[in-house]
């Protein structure tokens, strides 16, 4: 039995009149990854209003790795929807936000004892990160990295490095913000031939930090460091464990605070709770955000209680943060993650996907790299092999023939190159090989 049932032509007309709706109505600058307006979803479906169901490979941008609709989340909002909405966890607290703060305490692999506050997005979690580095280290430096995506406030798209389309006409941004190289093996010096020396790599670029250090800013004014573990955006580039160790030795060496950005990496997707577990660190502060709520709006910074009541009393939160029917949802999501074994199951997933992707690189000259941790994996498309040019275009055919035939993907990466899977981690693996049946054909068409 499959899961993909496409009944009209993609967009259907229901979805072409809602298309024509959106143009009139809503501004032109959220960007759209599909033409197709949603019914219903559930688990790692999608149905359309002119009742095609897609395998959903996109899931929210990695918001929904309990799945769509998962029914303990369901049950849980109604019950608590049924008592209150909100209350401003400032002017009338509740017990959920108290029970999630305990519970992210309990679970994020940060340096202890932990505290936790409770925020709507991922970009108002990195923001108030680096806010309580600030005020609790009296020091104004932040370092970022290249191809990192933090959100589009002010100080996330200050750390945020590519220009179009997150940056450009939206400065001056924030000083005081400095970007250092992220790993890309790939595209790097040190993979060339069919060889490489990722350690020769990590050398160098740890020199090249402790160089930066020498020539650029005094890294007795740096604040805090901010990294994701894999980037989101930035194209499922894995920083190897021994560079993120080294780096997190030099913050300790200088008082620089140590951010592990969570918030797509979290909850599951590498194949284990977080990615930082695989690390061997133990970060100051971790933002979460994205899967923590089941596919409802709630982020949090979690790390060390001193630096989160470091903070004078109202210098974090705000009217929405933490809502309790976003609470609710996100107590029963770690839940589920937790008694359904999810992290175990995107482990299976991730080696089952690397094995097929792995495959299509031997046969598809276009595939320039496989890479990924877990289940978050992802390919890179390229002209050639020899020029590795990005191929943006090779994403978008396959992209555009997979929604016809039923498959939501979504890129990323500097050069828009680069195809992700972030479907939701209840997948079957029927489910998934069906998914993946569909972009081999896609592939075999284009090549």
């Amino acid at each position: 039995m499959t899961t993909i049932d496409i009944r009209t032509p993609v967009p259907g007309p229901r979805s072409r009149a809602l298309l024509e709706r959106r143009r009139a109505a809503v501004s032109s600058s959220p960007f759209m990854v599909t033409p197709v307006f949603v019914e219903r979803a559930d688990g790692a479906a999608l149905t359309d209003v002119d009742g095609n169901t897609f395998l959903d490979f996109a899931g929210g941008i990695g918001t929904v790795n309990v799945g769509h609709a998962h029914p303990a989340v369901v049950a849980a909002v109604r019950e608590q929807a049924g008592r209150f909405l909100h209350t401003c966890f400032n002017v009338a607290p509740y017990e959920s936000y108290v029970a999630l703060a305990e519970k992210l305490n309990d679970i994020v692999p940060s340096a202890g004892p932990r505290k936790s506050v409770l925020f709507n997005t991922g970009a108002e979690a990195v923001e108030n990160a680096v806010k309580i580095a600030r005020r609790t280290t009296n020091r104004a430096g932040v370092l970022t990295f290249e191809h990192g995506f933090a959100g589009r406030t002010y100080m996330a798209l200050s750390l945020t490095s590519k220009v179009a389309p997150y940056k450009a006409g939206f400065g001056p941004f924030m000083p005081e913000v400095y970007r250092l190289p992220y790993p890309y093996l790939y595209r790097s010096d040190f993979s060339r031939g069919g060889a490489h020396d990722e350690d020769a790599y990590v050398d160098h670029l740890l020199h090249g930090v402790r160089d930066f250090f020498r020539t650029h800013v005094d890294p007795g004014g740096i604040a805090c460091l901010w990294i994701e573990l894999v980037t989101g955006e930035g194209g499922f580039l894995v920083a190897p464990p021994r560079y993120v160790q080294g780096l997190h030795a030099l913050c300790r060496e200088h008082g620089i605070l140590f951010i592990a950005d969570e918030i797509q990496t979290g909850f599951c997707r590498t194949g284990t709770m977080f990615a930082t577990e695989q690390y061997g660190i133990e970060p100051d502060l971790v933002t979460v955000a994205k899967s923590l709520g089941g596919g409802l709006p709630v982020s949090a910074v979690v790390g060390r209680a001193d630096l989160l009541d470091g903070v004078q009393v109202g210098g974090l939160g705000g009217t929405y943060c933490g809502n309790p029917v976003a609470c609710a949802a996100a107590l029963a999501t770690i839940e589920v993650y937790e008694r359904e074994r999810v992290a175990e199951h995107a482990a299976a997933l991730g080696l089952v996907l690397r094995r097929r992707l792995e495959g299509w690189y031997r046969e598809f000259p276009c595939i320039g790299e496989v890479r990924g941790l877990g289940a978050m994996m992802a390919v890179e498309f390229v002209t050639d092999r020899t020029s590795r040019a990005p191929s943006k275009e090779t994403f978008t055919a396959v992209a555009s023939r997979c929604l016809e035939r039923g498959v939501i993907l979504i890129g990323a990466g500097t050069h828009g190159n680069v195809m992700r899977f972030l479907f939701p981690l209840v997948i079957t693996e029927r489910q998934l090989t069906e998914g993946l049946d569909v972009i081999e054909g896609a592939l075999r068409e284009i090549r």
